[in-house]
């Protein structure tokens, strides 16, 4: 028993050293890249920019970002192919099993790789989620007597519900899907969340305004429907103490935004290395500035960092997707669904 523990300590300890040895080889090269572009990671989503100056001053890369949507990326890798003008980008989870089924995609697995759960990543390393969002209220206490915790409290309530351009938004999307988790509904059957904004659109209760952070500051949204990162960075900006932050306490959705790595990026060493970056401690630690929650719950936030998040018992009922598939297959009926069920009924 002895040398079988010797023996494994031995292994264990070849393999760390042929993990830096790879990791100081990938920097080695990804330096002489020089630069790295991405798409879809600008400065102001997650707190990017503190990424990307840690990879300008740690390994001399230059960087560029060309802002856009999931789709948009995935169809720029698939156009642009060996000219391509974009090494990495940020999709949300569900455009992570697209893009490889496209074929634009190269596998990398960071040195974390194992401390990621399952549900967050493609087995090869194709896609990976860096961080999570879940779904949550954003309720200004100004306007509202009774904030909500539950998605069953909204159909009780007298306030307007915001939840953005479903059909089209992947937030407001996501958001129909959470409140079809919370209530009895999954990736192929949305009817009971559909069922819940119909009711709010004939209590002309279902509000048309855009859920950006000026229109919360301007008063023009009571309460809306967002991922917690975004709830809780606008909260911030505007007035900690004005709004109210939850996760809905029936059910929600978690998921998050994966990097893709293009198959024919002209600096994949680079775009390799900000993967591994992105998933240490540093690169976590970054991301939860920018109040994203790190899909690495073995990070230890600094006391400053985890004060700008929602306690973590609040997340109790939300669950991933399951069903990628069927999630794809529903958010192409979603906009005539909504339209057809939901905004019909509206109240002017």
């Amino acid at each position: 028993m002895k040398h079988l523990f010797s023996a494994s300590l031995i292994t264990l300890a070849l393999s760390a050293t042929a993990q830096a040895a790879d990791l100081t080889e990938l920097e080695a090269k990804a330096r002489a890249e020089g630069r790295i572009n991405s798409v879809g990671m600008p400065d102001s989503w997650a707190n990017w920019k503190d990424t990307w100056r840690d990879l300008g001053e740690q390994y001399g890369l230059q960087h560029q970002d060309t802002d856009m949507s999931s789709a948009q990326e995935i169809a720029k890798f698939a156009a642009e192919k060996e000219n391509a003008t974009a090494d990495i980008g940020d999709v949300g989870a569900a455009f992570g099993p697209i893009a490889l089924q496209q074929g634009v995609t190269q596998p990398y697995k960071p040195s974390t790789w194992d401390e990621i759960p399952a549900w967050a990543k493609d087995e090869d390393g194709h896609w990976v989620l860096g961080y999570t969002g879940t779904i949550a209220f954003i309720v200004n206490n100004e306007l509202v007597t009774k904030a909500p915790a539950s998605w069953a409290d909204l159909r009780d309530g007298d306030y307007q519900v915001t939840v953005g351009d479903v059909g089209v938004a992947a937030q407001a999307n996501s958001a129909v899907l959470a409140a079809a988790f919370a209530l009895g509904g999954d990736e192929s059957n949305l009817t009971p969340a559909l069922e819940l904004f119909a009711d709010l659109a004939k209590q002309g209760r279902l509000s048309p305004v855009d859920t950006n952070i000026a229109n919360l500051e301007k008063g023009e949204i009571e309460m809306a429907i967002l991922w917690d990162f975004n709830a809780l960075n606008y909260r911030d900006q505007i007035d900690r103490d004005r709004f109210t932050v939850v996760i809905p306490s029936d059910g929600s959705l978690i998921s998050g935004y994966a990097t893709i790595i293009n198959k024919y990026a002209k600096h994949p060493n680079a775009a390799k290395l900000a993967r591994e970056y992105i998933l240490s401690d540093a690169g976590q630690i970054n991301l939860a500035r920018g109040y994203a929650r790190p899909i690495r719950t073995s990070v230890t936030l600094p006391a400053d960092v985890q004060a700008q998040l929602l306690p973590n018992d609040m997340y109790a009922k939300a669950r991933p997707i399951a069903d990628f598939e069927a999630w794809e297959q529903s958010t192409k009926r979603l906009p005539r669904q909504w339209q057809s069920e939901v905004l019909m009924h509206q109240q002017r």
